[in-house]
């Protein structure tokens, strides 16, 4: 009897330790990428003792946490980011090399998801017509699809249409992004449907941005607990039309006809609130997570980014509207709990990029910062131009620090195109603000192997990028002395947070260094799929349970 009993015992430990072996080898139900637009790693840590158990810490005490990771090319922009994180490769392989950028076959800047061939669903404006095409290579969201025979849903949201765009890849069930002005709907593109679904309907009907915006932005908590901020009143802030000062409490129901309308809420904390509640409503609509095979939602959230444009780095607004994400990330979080179950999601956290402390603010402490002027800039190399080559109009753009030849014009005069691009090369290193700058030519043929010339060669894309590409100073903007920006290959704005969480995923922390590219390669292995056609990143082996 006694025999029998301990053979059932072990039995019994042997399937409930099998059974939690499967559970553990399942694939998960659902991925969910989060992207947080011009998030610096520091505010995990800066932050960490306001953030609340659920949200930020939720996933970094449970989940594992890339604590040196970068973006490894130039340039730094929302579009070329999201891209690197879904494709796991750089602007070299993927083409999205900026939000726009100057075409030198249409000979015109353009948009990087504009697309005329399609019209918008949701509005009667023309804010929907865009699509993927300009993206060269697949996403793992693509490769999901087409390792389950086109099965599984995957579905981008994102303020920002190129947020929602190019997560979701060409095989999208879906991508939605929001039409503020006087519009206030969710809208997508013919690219992917001709009709919106009930439930994105029902949601736009439910008119929430309302409700918020008409409500005033005051801090979440009492303002003068917020000392890893600058003064709420100062100098180096832009402000909403109509403030007289970048302060609080800023009344958003007054400010809203001065402010775009429904624009606004791109620009306050509720932006992020306001993703949450259709990211949600999402899961509940498409069923995501419910069926035999695996979903994807790819989720940016962008007031952040408009924010830190505004207010810069060291902005009470800034640390403001972290504090409110990280309570919507909780509430995303649970919500993911009851509807997908605890041990049925993998989720990622990460940025498109960082940012760089407003460079007025980095002066008026002694550190070296600049400005550079870009007016001034294009006359100085016309004027080099004139002087070498007795022309000046050998250039065609100037613009995301790249100089775009006048290939015809040179030929005509009888000149030669690699000799023109090395003299500027040479020469606008005089220009004050100007670091570094090589010639496409250098580009092909020379292989920088590490340092800031490595990152720019990886973003150099040979089909589609400039003749001259150049480096500014450190903490270099173009623009105004107020708020800040971002573009660089400068750790300021490369280091941001990787976190990896949920099913399959180990609970753990890592110093080494991994680079953007290497998320979509190890979704790609936890799923065990193929990774992006493009994939130059490597599979993180340490955060994973297998």
């Amino acid at each position: 009897m006694k025999f029998k009993l301990l053979f059932s015992f072990i039995c019994l430990f042997i399937f409930l330790g099998n059974s939690k072996l499967t559970a553990q080898n399942e694939k998960p139900k659902l991925v969910v990428g989060i992207v947080i637009d011009q998030m610096r790693y520091d505010y995990l840590t800066k932050y960490s003792d306001r953030y609340g158990k659920d949200g930020f810490n939720r996933i970094l005490q449970n989940g594992f946490s890339l604590e040196n990771a970068h973006y490894n090319y130039i340039p730094t922009y929302t579009a070329v980011g999201h891209t690197s994180i879904y494709t796991g490769t750089t602007p070299s392989e993927h083409g999205i090399i900026s939000n726009n950028w100057y075409d030198k076959y249409q000979k015109e800047s353009i948009y990087c998801v504009d697309d005329n061939n399609y019209k918008t669903v949701g509005n009667n404006g023309k804010y929907g017509q865009k699509s993927p095409k300009r993206l060269f290579t697949s996403t793992v969201t693509d490769q999901l699809h087409l390792a389950q025979n086109m099965l599984g849903k995957t579905i981008g949201v994102s303020i920002k249409d190129r947020s929602a765009i190019l997560p979701a890849g060409h095989t999208a069930n879906a991508a939605y992004w929001y039409d503020g002005g006087n519009f206030n709907t969710w809208i997508t593109s013919t690219f992917y449907m001709n009709e919106l679904p009930k439930w994105v309907k029902e949601f736009n009907s439910n008119n929430k941005a309302d409700e918020y915006l008409n409500a005033p932005w005051e801090t979440l908590y009492d303002i003068k607990t917020y000392t890893s901020s600058r003064a709420d009143n100062n100098i180096f802030e832009g402000k909403l039309k109509g403030q007289k000062t970048p302060t609080f409490p800023k009344d958003l129901k007054a400010l809203r006809s001065k402010n775009g309308n429904f624009d606004l809420i791109k620009t306050v904390p509720a932006g992020n609130t306001y993703t949450t509640d259709f990211a949600k409503a999402a899961i509940i609509g498409e069923n995501l997570g419910k069926s035999e095979y695996t979903d994807f939602l790819a989720v940016s959230y962008s007031s952040t980014d408009y924010i830190g444009h505004k207010y810069g780095v060291s902005a009470i607004e800034t640390e403001d509207t972290y504090l409110r994400l990280d309570k919507d990330l909780a509430d995303l979080f649970q919500f993911l709990d009851q509807q997908v179950g605890k041990d049925n999601y993998t989720l990622f956290l990460t940025a498109d990029h960082a940012a760089v402390h407003v460079p007025a603010y980095l002066q008026s402490l002694k550190i070296p910062a600049h400005y550079l002027e870009m007016t001034k800039f294009k006359e100085f190399i016309l004027e080099t131009t004139k002087k070498y080559f007795n022309s000046v109009d050998l250039i065609e753009n100037v613009s995301n620090y790249q100089i775009f030849l006048d290939k015809d014009t040179i030929e005509s005069l009888g000149l030669e195109v690699n000799t023109v691009a090395q003299k500027l090369a040479d020469e606008v290193l005089n220009f004050d603000g100007i670091y570094k700058a090589v010639t496409a030519r250098t580009l092909q043929t020379t292989h920088f192997s590490s340092g800031i010339l490595s990152s720019l060669q990886k973003g150099y894309n040979q089909k589609l990028s400039g003749d001259v590409l150049m480096i500014p100073n450190p903490a270099t903007l173009t623009g105004g002395r107020t708020g800040t920006s971002h573009g660089s290959g400068y750790s300021y704005d490369t280091h941001v947070p990787i976190i990896f969480y949920g099913n399959g995923i180990k609970q753990g922390s890592s110093s080494k260094r991994y680079n953007i590219t290497d998320i979509a390669p190890t979704i790609a292995n936890l799923l065990s799929i193929e990774s992006p056609n493009g994939t130059n990143g490597v599979v993180i082996d340490e955060v994973l349970e297998k």
